[in-house]
C-alpha cells in the first residue's frame, strides 16, 4: 500500500494507533497479516468469487484455515477484544467468514466456556472444528422478543433428560446456520425449560443437529430463501421429540436440575434467568459494531484511492481528479471524520466494557448500555458511509470484484444482528430517561466553534434538551397508560439516545486528540473531531439557539467553519485513508484502487491489441 511513511510499520503510525487502540500490534496484528494471505485473497476471474454457493463452500474453509492458524480456537472465545479484532479485519474481506465465525467462536463456543465450571464437557470437536456450533434463539414468531420463545424442553426424570419439541410454524427456529454446508453441526438451543409442572424460563440446551449425511432424527433443517448480502446458509429448524440427555442443560446461577430432580436457581424471575442464559448477545453487539467498523473503513479507503485515479474533464481541455472537486472530496471528508468517531467511540466501548467486568453489578449495567447504544449508532453510521462511498465509485462500485457491494447489503445484517438497532437503542432509551426522570435544561454554554471541548460540551446540552423534553412529554401523558407514556417520550427519548452516542464519540475524538504530542498528525486529528462535531451541533442548531446555547452569530457561522475543515481536510484524505493499515494485498484484490483499474477490463483478443502490433 502507497504510504507517507515508506518503511514504517503500518500498526505503529499515531492516527493508526488512535484508530486501533495503542497496543495495535498485538490486538490486530495476527488478523491483519491473516487476511493478507493466501486463502482470504479474491479468486481470479470475472466472476468475482463464484457462484453464492461456492462462495458460502469458501467461507466455512476459510473458517477452518483460521481454526487450524490459531494457538487455541479458545481464544477468540474467551477474549472479546481478540473477538472484536477478528470482525473488525474479517468483514472487509469475506462478510459470510465473519457472520459463521461470530457464531462458532461466540455465541456457540463462547457460551459453552461461560458455563464450563458448572457444566463439565469435551469441547474438542468444537475447538478442532470437526463440529461446527451454532445458535438458535430466533424464532419465527420472536425476535427482539426472544424471551417468549415457545421452543419446549420438558424434563425427562426417567430418562433423566430433556425433550426438545417445535409446538408450532411460529416456533421454528429462524435464521441459524444449520444448513449441510460447514460439516456436522451442533447447536446451542434456546427452549422453555418445564420441569415439576412449571414454566422456569428459557434456557440453552447443546444438542447435535446434523451429521456428515443430514439431519439427525427428529431435526428437521430447511434453507430460507436467499437473503441480502453474502451468502450464509439460514435455515428453519424445529424439533420433533428430540431427547438430549441431562448434561445438554446450560447450568449456572440461572439454575439447574439436580439429581433428585428438582429445579433450583440462583436468579429471581424468569426473564433474568434468560438473559443470564444468553449473555453472549452483549459481546456480540460488540462484535457488530467491530464489523461495522472494518466494513465502513475498506469501503471509505477505496472510494478515496479511486478519487484519487478517476480522471474527469475539466476547464480549456484539462483532466484532473476527481476528487479535487468539492462536490466529490466534501462528503468523503466529512464521511472520514464521522468512521474515526465509529472507531474511537468502539474503542471506548471495549475499555468500558473491560473495566465493567471487575466492577460493580451497576458500572456492568452502564457498559452494557454503551455497548448497545454503540452497536446501533455505529452500525446505523456505517451504513451511510458505505453507501456514500460506493456512490461516489459510480457503476464501477456496484462491481462485487471492486470489494463493495457485499458490504453495501453485509452492514444490514449487523444493523439487525443481536437485536435489531431501533428496539436495542429504545431500551437504552427508556433506562437512560427512568435513571434521570426530572431533566433539567444545562445552563447555557459559552466557549468559541473553534474550541474541540466547546463542541462536546454543545453536545451534551443537546442531549440535555431532547431527554428534557422526552421527560416532559411522559409527564404530560395519561397516568395508568405506561404505553402512552412510552409513546409520547419514545421520540425525543431516541433523539436523545443518537445525542449521547454524538458525545461520547466526541468525548473520545478529544481525550485522543489530547494524548497526541504536537504535530501533524494531532492536526489531522483535531480537523477531523472539530468537523464531525461541527455536523452534530448543526443538526440541532434551532434547539441549542432556543436555549440560548447557541448564540446567532455562531449558529450562522457553523457552515463556513464546515466548510473551511472540509478544504483543510480534503488534501490528506489519502494520508488518512492508509492510516487504516489495510494490507496492501487485501487492496490490490480490488482493482479499482490502482491507477490502472482499467487494465482489469482489457480484452487480450481485441482489435485493439492487434492494431498495437503492426
Amino acid at each position: 500500500m502507497t504510504t507517507t511513511l515508506t518503511g514504517a510499520d503500518p500498526l505503529a503510525r499515531p492516527l493508526t494507533s488512535v484508530l486501533l487502540g495503542a497496543d495495535a500490534r498485538r490486538e490486530h496484528g495476527f488478523w491483519r497479516r491473516l487476511v493478507a494471505t493466501e486463502p482470504f485473497r479474491l479468486p481470479p476471474g470475472p466472476a468475482a468469487g463464484g457462484t453464492p454457493d461456492e462462495r458460502l463452500a469458501r467461507a466455512y474453509a476459510r473458517l477452518r484455515t483460521l481454526n487450524d492458524s490459531l494457538d487455541s480456537a479458545a481464544r477468540p472465545a474467551s477474549d472479546f477484544r481478540a473477538l472484536a479484532a477478528l470482525h473488525e479485519w474479517l468483514a472487509p474481506v469475506d462478510p459470510a467468514l465473519a457472520t459463521i465465525a461470530g457464531i462458532h467462536y461466540n455465541l456457540f463456543l463462547g457460551s459453552l466456556l461461560d458455563h464450563i465450571a458448572d457444566s463439565p464437557r469435551d469441547l474438542s470437536d468444537f475447538l478442532a472444528l470437526r463440529r461446527t456450533g451454532t445458535f438458535l434463539c430466533t424464532e419465527v414468531a420472536h425476535g427482539n422478543d426472544a424471551a417468549a420463545v415457545e421452543t419446549t424442553a420438558s424434563h425427562d426424570p426417567v430418562r433423566d433428560g430433556f425433550v426438545l419439541h417445535t409446538p408450532h410454524c411460529g416456533a421454528q427456529k429462524f435464521m441459524p446456520n444449520t444448513g449441510q454446508p460447514g460439516g456436522p453441526k451442533s447447536g446451542l438451543v434456546a427452549a422453555r425449560l418445564l420441569a415439576g409442572g412449571a414454566d422456569r424460563g428459557v434456557f440453552l440446551f447443546l444438542v447435535p443437529l446434523t451429521d456428515a449425511t443430514g439431519p439427525l432424527p427428529g431435526v428437521r433443517v430447511r434453507r430460507l430463501p436467499a437473503r441480502m448480502g453474502s451468502p450464509v446458509d439460514h435455515s428453519l429448524t424445529s424439533f420433533d421429540q428430540v431427547f438430549v440427555g441431562r448434561e445438554a442443560l446450560l447450568t449456572g446461577p440461572q439454575g439447574r436440575i439436580d439429581a433428585d430432580g428438582e429445579f433450583r436457581s440462583a436468579i429471581e424471575g424468569r426473564r433474568r434467568r434468560f438473559l443470564a442464559s444468553i449473555a453472549r448477545v452483549v459481546t456480540g453487539r460488540i462484535s457488530m459494531s467491530a464489523s461495522a467498523v472494518g466494513s465502513a473503513r475498506a469501503t471509505l479507503a477505496v472510494a478515496v484511492r479511486y478519487g484519487g485515479h478517476r480522471q474527469v474533464s475539466a476547464v480549456r481541455g484539462a483532466r484532473l481528479p476527481v476528487l479535487a472537486y468539492r462536490t466529490h472530496h466534501g462528503p468523503l471528508a466529512e464521511a472520514m471524520a464521522t468512521v474515526f468517531a465509529m472507531s474511537l467511540l468502539h474503542r471506548r466501548v471495549l475499555d468500558r466494557w473491560e473495566a465493567a467486568q471487575a466492577g460493580p453489578e451497576a458500572g456492568r449495567e452502564a457498559a452494557e448500555r454503551l455497548v448497545d447504544i454503540a452497536k446501533g449508532w455505529i452500525t446505523w453510521q456505517a451504513r451511510a458511509v458505505i453507501v456514500e462511498s460506493r456512490e461516489r465509485c459510480g457503476a464501477q462500485g456496484l462491481l462485487e470484484n471492486n470489494g463493495m457491494a457485499a458490504l453495501v447489503t453485509g452492514v444490514e445484517g449487523a444493523i439487525t444482528a443481536e437485536g435489531d438497532n431501533l428496539a436495542v437503542h429504545a431500551r437504552a432509551a427508556a433506562a437512560l430517561l427512568a435513571d434521570r426522570p426530572a431533566y433539567e435544561p444545562a445552563a447555557p454554554a459559552h466557549g468559541d466553534l473553534t474550541d474541540l471541548r466547546f463542541l462536546v460540551r454543545l453536545l451534551g446540552c443537546a442531549e440535555e434538551l431532547w431527554f428534557a423534553r422526552a421527560g416532559a412529554r411522559a409527564a404530560d401523558a395519561a397516568h395508568g397508560d405506561p404505553l402512552g407514556r412510552w409513546n409520547a417520550a419514545a421520540g425525543p427519548a431516541l433523539r436523545g439516545v443518537e445525542a449521547h452516542a454524538c458525545r461520547q464519540a466526541a468525548e473520545a475524538y478529544a481525550e485522543a486528540v489530547e494524548a497526541l504530542p504536537p504535530g501533524a498528525d494531532r492536526d489531522r486529528l483535531v480537523e477531523l473531531a472539530r468537523l464531525f462535531a461541527l455536523g452534530r451541533v448543526a443538526r440541532d442548531s434551532g434547539d441549542l439557539l432556543a436555549a440560548g446555547h447557541l448564540s446567532a452569530g455562531r449558529a450562522e457561522a457553523l457552515t463556513d467553519h464546515t466548510e473551511r475543515l472540509i478544504a483543510a481536510v480534503a488534501p490528506h484524505l489519502p494520508e488518512l485513508a492508509d492510516s487504516f493499515a489495510l494490507p496492501d494485498e487485501l487492496l490490490a484484490d480490488w482493482p479499482i484502487t490502482g491507477p490502472g483499474y482499467a487494465e482489469a477490463y482489457d480484452d487480450p483478443e481485441a482489435h485493439w491489441h492487434a492494431e498495437a502490433g503492426r
